[in-house]
């Protein structure tokens, strides 16, 4: 069953400064402390049981031990980091399997614009404004923690307005 408006919104707000946080750091330092995925985790486990029916809320858990998984095959496939993939189980909560395409749809044009601003972005005078970002002097990395941000948080926003 899909997020009504009410239930994004109040996985949003508190969410928003987590995920901005998230996308600074894996930019910052191309990595996500481990107290943000838990505080991640953490949120969902406050928030939930006020706005989602109790078995939904519940059953969702098991939706971080399955992205848990997923990520840690991404990590040894070189895919993502770590941080990465934590990120994405304590996310995976927040949205339920029904919207999975609909979470696709937003993530893989999010991925390539965030790529593509990225390395646009490196070229730029941003660089010097941002200097000593890791971010920057890792060409065959790219901090994927910005569209797992961008994605949690549009996918989220979407359905608060319910236009998604």
């Amino acid at each position: 069953m899909p997020l009504d408006s009410t239930q994004a919104l109040v996985f949003l707000v508190p969410l928003l400064p987590v995920c901005l946080f998230v996308i600074w750091s894996d930019l910052a330092t191309m990595k996500i402390p481990n107290k943000v995925v838990l505080a991640t985790l953490v949120l969902y486990a406050i928030t939930g049981p006020f706005v989602l029916p109790i078995e939904d809320y519940a059953w969702r858990f098991s939706h971080a031990a399955v992205m848990l998984v997923a990520g840690m095959l991404m990590n040894a496939g070189g895919v993502m980091g770590a941080g990465d993939a934590k990120f994405l189980a304590a996310a995976a909560p927040f949205v339920p399997v029904g919207d999975a395409i609909l979470l696709g749809a937003i993530m893989a044009p999010m991925i390539i614009a965030t790529f593509v601003l990225h390395r646009i972005a490196r070229a730029t005078p941003l660089r010097t404004a941002t200097a000593g970002w890791e971010s920057w002097d890792r060409p065959r990395e790219f901090p994927m923690g910005v569209p797992l941000g961008l994605t949690l948080l549009t996918y989220l926003g979407l359905r608060a307005l319910g236009i998604a």
